[in-house]
């Protein structure tokens, strides 16, 4: 074997760097109650074209029509209607996932984004009680491997793409019945709670409280002993604990590309 080439090797790797996709984009995971303004923050103000598969029945109704109508925000709804005693949702969403990636769609737009995480966890285990052959039943213990198993392995495709992602979820409030604190995290199944957000740069928490002007939307970015969040692109105070819900603000603020494509 040839001596290394220390300088060059550099050089080979800061390019390697400089020319990834992976490090022009970002990949959000965002949660909070309903009514918090998660969809409308993903979707429309997030790098366009922005392309959602929605599996929230009636999850589309806040996006501006006039987004769907210029092509500037594509929806796909065909996995929102999932009946558990038919699940078809999750394997209609996998065919249709890998027939845009193996045809190279997702270096054409801004943005993807999986409305909600929540409900797709829940197709997945439908798929995974069909499979097993029990359909509309309750899950096992021995039934949430797999499901985490097909959910990570997908997440992590996913969270490999050109583009930049937004993983949209409901929120999960438990008490410490100890403590009396209060916790709350994104809703997924069992361990995937924890280790779901370890496969994304940001973990925003969304709130909503009404004012005197009327409601006042927010995203938190950084963890408290309630709520779980974290901020790489917002390191050394770029971002401030609390922002307004808007994705390419934060990434102009933070100095990353917030351009559409």
């Amino acid at each position: 074997m040839p001596p290394l080439d220390v300088k060059k090797t550099m050089t080979e790797l800061m390019e390697m760097y400089k020319s990834s996709p992976k490090s022009q984009k970002t990949n959000f995971l965002l949660y909070g109650g309903m009514g918090t303004g998660k969809t409308t923050m993903a979707v429309e103000t997030s790098r366009q074209p922005v392309l959602v598969h929605s599996f929230d029945p009636g999850g589309i109704v806040s996006i501006s029509p006039e987004l769907i109508e210029s092509g500037k925000v594509l929806v796909d709804t065909r996995f929102e209607n999932e009946s558990p005693k038919n699940p078809t949702a999750f394997q209609e969403w996998d065919t249709e996932f890998f027939r845009l990636l193996n045809g190279d769609f997702f270096p054409n737009i801004g943005t993807y984004v999986i409305d909600s995480g929540t409900t797709w966890s829940s197709a997945a285990m439908n798929e995974v009680l069909k499979k097993a052959g029990r359909k509309a039943g309750v899950p096992q213990q021995n039934d949430y491997l797999p499901q985490m198993t097909l959910l990570e392995n997908a997440l992590k495709v996913i969270c490999s793409l050109p583009c930049d992602v937004v993983f949209i979820c409901h929120e999960k409030v438990d008490k410490d019945e100890v403590t009396g604190k209060i916790h709350a995290a994104p809703l997924l199944t069992g361990k995937l709670t924890t280790r779901v957000p370890l496969l994304f740069d940001e973990i925003y928490h969304a709130t909503a409280k009404e004012t005197s002007k009327g409601t006042e939307f927010t995203v938190q970015t950084q963890p408290c002993t309630t709520y779980r969040a974290r901020t790489r692109i917002g390191r050394r105070g770029l971002l401030d604990k609390f922002e307004k819900p808007d994705i390419k603000y934060l990434l102009k603020k933070c100095g990353r590309n917030f351009s559409d494509m």
